[in-house]
């Protein structure tokens, strides 16, 4: 865990008929992560964006790329994604090709990895993967659509992850229903990532509700 607490809005809740002009607004905002939600209709019940779309989006902005993988398989598509631009790239635990063989290889291809879980997954099945990953990510809805309502019990999670991590150098980010009511009590569980989509892209000034998320 470090320092203070980082926000990366999720583009899934962008306008995607200005999708650059969005990527621009959170350029000139203090945000530290865009998080990408990538979805293939399979492991989860939507379809989102793919690597050419990060490639097109690389050129207007330096801002930290964080890819969420909510695909199954996986293996075939690391290579785009990296290529692409992608900083970090998170992968599910519930996947059915080999979780650690993903890792390695997005590892020895420089980038920083992630593990996720679903909220029906027990928090226990992270501890075979933190001597390996820079992060782990607790979804905090059920992946597949924005907009949805933070799932209480999960909190609950967060805190017994910070107990999983100890004094490991391990971000824990949390997406789905984040806003500005509940953001303290995920950070007080001891989340340091916040991913918001609505929350932001539906607010008239999106560095004033990133602000806001972070308790400034």
């Amino acid at each position: 865990m470090h320092g203070k607490t980082k926000i990366a809005p999720s583009i899934l809740s962008a306008d995607f008929s200005i999708l650059r002009d969005e990527i621009k607004a959170l350029d000139s905002s203090n945000c530290e992560y865009i998080h990408i939600d990538v979805m293939d209709g399979h492991f989860v019940p939507n379809l989102s964006i793919g690597p050419d779309v990060v490639k097109s989006l690389r050129k207007y902005t330096k801002k930290i790329f964080d890819v969420h993988l909510m695909i199954d398989p996986v293996t075939k598509f690391l290579t785009p994604f990296i290529e692409a631009g992608s900083d970090i790239i998170t992968l599910h635990h519930e996947i059915s090709e080999d979780v650690f063989k993903c890792i390695e290889y997005i590892k020895v291809n420089k980038k920083k990895v992630g593990i996720s879980i679903k909220p029906s997954t027990p928090v226990e099945v992270i501890s075979k993967y933190l001597e390996h990953v820079d992060l782990v990510l607790i979804m905090t809805v059920e992946p597949g659509f924005g907009g949805q309502e933070l799932l209480k019990d999960q909190i609950e999670k967060v805190k017994q992850t910070k107990m999983l991590i100890g004094d490991r150098k391990i971000d824990i980010e949390v997406d789905g229903g984040i806003n500005t009511q509940n953001a303290k009590t995920l950070i007080d569980a001891g989340a340091n990532i916040l991913v918001s989509g609505s929350t932001i892209f539906k607010s008239k000034n999106y560095q004033k509700t990133i602000n806001e998320l972070r308790n400034l």
